[in-house]
C-alpha cells in the first residue's frame, strides 16, 4: 500500500479506486488479454467477476478511462515494485530458491502500422498542420504565411500506391522521385511550423490556457521529429540505407527496428525486451530496451538483478548462443557460477565439442528451451506481443503488468 499512498494527496482531491480493486482488475486485464472497456463490460455482467474484484453488486465498476488514467499516474515503477515485492514473498515462502536462472530475448512491438518514411512525413505534415489550425482557431497565432499541403502530400502517396501496383523495374526509381517531392514538401510545412511555433511565443501563447499549451508542446514535438524524419529520407535517397536510430512512428518516437530474423517477421518495431528466469517458471527479473543492442551484453544486469533478489548468484545458468562472449564467459566464472550452459558460435574444436556435449549442458540447454514456451505464453494469453500503450514508459508498464499476471497464475498452479 505504501507505494500507492505517495502517488496521491490524502488531504485533498476525491476519492479514487480502491488498490485492491485497481489490481484485481489489471489481473484480468492482462490474464484474458481484454480492453479496457471490454473489462468493464464482462465485470459488470459477471457476478464471479464482481466478487473477485471486490466490487458490490449494486456499485457501478469504475470506468475504463477511470482505469487507463490510473494506470498512466502509477506508471512502471510502482508495477516494478510490485513484481519485486512478489519474487520476494516467493522466495521467503521457499517456493524458488534462485539456485538456476535462464535467459532469453524477445520484442514487444508498439502499437503502429508498417513504417515508411513518406508515410512518417505523411502523418507529420497532418499533425502540424491540425496543430496549427488548432492554435489559429484559439486566438494563439495568426498563421497568416502557414498553408495546408495536406491534399498536395495525399497525391503523391496515391501515386507511391500506383507506382507499386506496376510488374516493371522501374518502380522503384519512380518511388524514390516522389519520396523526394514528399522531401520538399515537408520541408516547407516544417519552416512555416517553426515560424508559427516562433509568433505564438512571442505573443506569449505559453501563458495561455492548459489546452493551448498542450497544443504548442505537441507542435514542437512532431517539428523536431519530422525534421529527423526529412534527414533521414535524405539520406536514403542519397544512396546510404543504414540509418543509425532511426524514427518509426511519430506518436511512438522511442521505439525502433529490431532484427530478429524471423521468418514471418524479419523485422519488428518496438523495443527490446530481456526475460529471466528461474526455477518453477517464476519471471524473477525483466528489463525493457530501447533499440537493439546484443543479446550479451545484458547479461551482466541480468545477474546483478538475480543477486539482488537471492542475495547469492545462481548455481546454473543456461541462455542461448546469442549471449556468447568471452566477457559473459569471465563475469559468470567471477560471480561464482558453477554450470554455464552458453553454446559459442561458429565452428567448434574437438575440446569444445566435448565441453558442450556433457549431459549436464545438454540437460540444461533442454531446460533453456522452455523460455520459449515462457515468452509464447506471455505473449498469447497475457497481451505482450503488442504493447497498447505509447513510448517508453508506456511499454515498461505493459512488460511489467503481463509479468505480474503471469507470476500470479504460475504461482496459483504451484
Amino acid at each position: 500500500m505504501r507505494p500507492y499512498l505517495l502517488k496521491f494527496n490524502l488531504r485533498m482531491g476525491r476519492p479514487s479506486v480502491a488498490v485492491d480493486m485497481f489490481h484485481r482488475l489489471m489481473y484480468l486485464r492482462f490474464r484474458y488479454d481484454l480492453s479496457y472497456e471490454r473489462l468493464v463490460q464482462a465485470v459488470s455482467d459477471s457476478i464471479v467477476w464482481r466478487q473477485f474484484c471486490r466490487i458490490p453488486l449494486g456499485a457501478k465498476a469504475p470506468d475504463s478511462t477511470t482505469l487507463v488514467k490510473l494506470v498512466k499516474k502509477y506508471g512502471p515503477e510502482l508495477l516494478d515494485e510490485l513484481n519485486r515485492q512478489l519474487v520476494d514473498k516467493a522466495r521467503e515462502k521457499k517456493i524458488v530458491r534462485g539456485r538456476k536462472l535462464r535467459v532469453d530475448t524477445t520484442v514487444v512491438e508498439s502499437d503502429i502500422d508498417y513504417p515508411t518514411d513518406a508515410d512518417l512525413m505523411w502523418d507529420g505534415v497532418k499533425a502540424l498542420t491540425r496543430a496549427v489550425k488548432q492554435l489559429r482557431r484559439a486566438g494563439a497565432v495568426t498563421a497568416k504565411r502557414f498553408r495546408d499541403h495536406t491534399r498536395g502530400v495525399k497525391k503523391h502517396m496515391l501515386g507511391i500506391a500506383k507506382v507499386l501496383q506496376r510488374r516493371s523495374g522501374e518502380n522503384r526509381a519512380e518511388v524514390l522521385r516522389i519520396t523526394g517531392e514528399i522531401v520538399k514538401v515537408t520541408k516547407r510545412v516544417v519552416t512555416t511550423a517553426k515560424a508559427v511555433i516562433y509568433e505564438a511565443t512571442e505573443h506569449g501563447a505559453g501563458a495561455a490556457g492548459r489546452a493551448v499549451k498542450a497544443t504548442l508542446n505537441k507542435l514542437r514535438r512532431v517539428a523536431d521529429l519530422s525534421e529527423r524524419v526529412i534527414r533521414q529520407t535524405e539520406q536514403v535517397l542519397s544512396g546510404d540505407r543504414h540509418v543509425a536510430d532511426r524514427i518509426v512512428s511519430l506518436v511512438d518516437a522511442d521505439a525502433r527496428p529490431i532484427r530478429k530474423r524471423k521468418l514471418k517477421a524479419p523485422t519488428e518495431f518496438g523495443y527490446k525486451v530481456v526475460i529471466q528466469e528461474s526455477e518453477k517458471r517464476l519471471i524473477t527479473g525483466y528489463e525493457v530496451l530501447k533499440g537493439n543492442p546484443a543479446d550479451g551484453g545484458t547479461l551482466r544486469s541480468t545477474m546483478e538483478r538475480h543477486e539482488q533478489a537471492f542475495g547469492r548468484a545462481p548455481l546454473e545458468v543456461a541462455a542461448d548462443r546469442g549471449f556468447s562472449t568471452p566477457e559473459n564467459e569471465r563475469l559468470l566464472e567471477q560471480h561464482g557460477v558453477e554450470r554455464a550452459a552458453i553454446p559459442r558460435r561458429g565452428k567448434l574444436g574437438p575440446e569444445r565439442k566435448a565441453y558442450q556435449g556433457q549431459r549436464w549442458f545438454r540437460r540444461l540447454q533442454r531446460w533453456r528451451a522452455g523460455s520459449e514456451s515462457t515468452i509464447s505464453l506471455l505473449k498469447r494469453r497475457h497481451g505482450m506481443r503488442r504493447s497498447r500503450m505509447r513510448g517508453y514508459d508506456g511499454a515498461r508498464t505493459w512488460v511489467a503488468s503481463a509479468v505480474f499476471a503471469h507470476n500470479l497464475c504460475t504461482l496459483a498452479t504451484i
